[in-house]
């Protein structure tokens, strides 16, 4: 029997690798194949689409004839022309009958051989139609046609007059009754149905795209908190740690949105290198998923990260957006045409709450809050500070001593900035704090922000340490009946995560105030107040 593993590159194999099982997936897509829907699987790169589609082609094989195809095979060169692109598909479809079995029939196969073998210039999309209306009138079942990676295609003029065909094949199927495919399927990245793009080069840029007709695919592909532990209770009757499996894939969700390669990654972590740190069991605990986030974050060879930063680059007014959204808690709308918004989303990179950009998931905003945190160099005072005491922040039992933390910073921000104005520290403040605490944990914890509490008026973070979560609430004073509010906020969080300690920093601008650190008994909990 083969040893399963979870996996990250390439297609999920259920009899090779651990995975999600994504049988009702395929039912609602099938819905949409049955009904003759032409329509997009545009979804961020390695979210699972060309696993989905190799289940679906077995999942529809019983009933259609399914072709699957992928333009990363076609080179530069199939691009040059139309006859060449013509000539390209042409020797993949012999390909897929005489290797994958597809059945064509005797004409068809014999047109797309003569194509092959005329002059380029002869070869036109007119005359590969006509094949495949011949071919879709004399098959014994339906065909189906799905076709990945079609990003490679995506800025060449040909690709566009091949979907405007695609498009017209489908009108002349409803209205005239002409024979073509049941369903077309196009897998990527970028967004087909909203292409804008001439469809012949003589013609001024169109608003509409060559693929308007395609049928809105809005079937949910992230992994869910059931499907995660169905997926882990495999692994734990395989391996035996005694996880607590709901816990586990509840963490996972809430980590990733269920995004795909993130939930497999960390799967694979804590399966490799965090079995070996800690040991098989520990791997699959809190602390071990606090290690396998720690090393994922800290893998400067990660290509998913590596695009979506560059997605940033390439975007700096959206950047911007986000910095000021995680650390300045600002507000920004929801644009769906908004050409920024609309890469970022395409990507994967955020996501629409209550009509508001967000940040699609918890990874990826722990790891712009590192990006933030690193590439300016105004708090490097408070950077500095913090890592000339570090050793003096961990206690003998390797907790935090977040108290004396809370101490230093307050005593920090004094020396540096004495009585900066409102305006200045409720802009600064906490980007000042988080600077402040990342090199004290770096290397062996993390932190994340609540997002529910992520706002002008304050927000919560926690600390995750050695297996330890320490919640730290940063909010500007309003005023006693403010911070009773806040203190009673806190205290529902540290019932959540069962602690019963907390910790505030609170940015006063009063100039009556008292800055330090002081120890306040509320009911059975303890909470550290500091006073900026």
């Amino acid at each position: 029997m083969v040893k399963r593993e979870f996996n990250t590159t390439g297609i999920c194999n259920p009899t090779k690798h651990y995975m999600v099982d994504i049988g009702e997936r395929l039912v609602e897509i099938r819905k949409l194949v049955d009904a003759g829907k032409y329509f997009c699987i545009n979804r961020a790169r390695q979210y699972g689409k060309t696993t989905t589609l190799s289940a679906l082609r077995k999942f529809l094989s019983n009933d259609y004839e399914v072709i699957s195809l992928s333009f990363q095979k076609i080179g530069s060169s199939g691009y040059r022309s139309e006859g060449a692109f013509v000539q390209v598909l042409s020797r993949i479809f012999l390909d897929l009958y005489e290797f994958e079995r597809v059945s064509i029939p005797e004409n068809s196969l014999y047109e797309f051989d003569r194509i092959n073998k005329d002059e380029e210039r002869a070869a036109s999309l007119d005359g590969l139609f006509r094949v495949f209306r011949r071919w879709c009138r004399e098959a014994e079942r339906r065909l189906v046609l799905m076709i990945d990676e079609v990003d490679s295609a995506t800025n060449n003029q040909v690709f566009l007059d091949f979907l405007a065909q695609l498009r017209d094949a489908y009108l002349d199927r409803e209205d005239k009754g002409i024979p073509t495919f049941q369903s077309v399927i196009l897998a990527g990245v970028t967004d087909i149905k909203h292409l804008r793009a001439k469809i012949r080069p003589d013609e001024e840029r169109k608003t509409n795209s060559p693929w308007n007709i395609a049928a809105d695919f809005d079937i949910d592909m992230s992994l869910s908190e059931v499907g995660i532990r169905g997926m882990l209770d495999e692994y734990e009757a395989d391996h035996h740690t005694g996880m607590d499996a709901l816990a586990m894939a509840r963490s996972l969700r809430e980590y990733t949105s269920g995004y795909p390669y993130l939930v497999s990654r960390l799967c694979q972590l804590m399966d490799g290198v965090v079995s070996k740190k800690l040991g098989c069991v520990e791997a699959w605990t809190e602390q071990g998923l606090d290690e396998a986030i720690k090393t994922l974050l800290s893998d400067g060879d990660d290509t998913l990260f590596g695009s979506l930063m560059g997605k940033l680059t390439s975007y700096p007014q959206l950047k911007r957006q986000l910095r000021d959204i995680l650390m300045k808690g600002d507000v920004i709308s929801w644009q769906p045409y908004d050409e920024e918004q609309a890469q970022l989303r395409m990507y994967g990179f955020i996501k629409n709450i209550n009509g508001s950009v967000a940040v699609a998931n918890r990874i990826f905003e722990m790891l712009l809050y590192h990006h933030f945190l690193g590439e300016t160099t105004k708090n490097d005072a408070f950077r500095s500070d913090a890592l000339v005491h570090k050793s003096i922040f961990i206690n003998e039992d390797q907790s935090l001593n977040m108290p004396l933390i809370l101490e230093h910073f307050v005593e920090t921000q004094r020396r540096i900035h004495g009585n900066a104005d409102e305006k200045f520290l409720e802009e600064e403040g906490r980007e000042r704090f988080l600077t402040y605490l990342a090199p004290i944990i770096n290397g062996t914890g993390t932190y994340s922000v609540e997002e529910q509490t992520r706002d002008k008026s304050r927000m919560d973070v926690v600390v995750h340490y050695l297996g330890r979560r320490y919640v730290v609430e940063l909010k500007i004073w309003r005023g006693p009946r403010y911070n009773a509010e806040g203190e009673r906020q806190i205290m529902a969080y540290l019932e959540y995560f069962g602690l019963s300690t907390g910790y505030m920093v609170s940015f006063n601008f009063n100039k009556y105030k008292t800055p330090g650190v002081e120890r306040v008994h509320i009911a059975d909990k303890v909470l550290f107040e500091a006073t900026v």
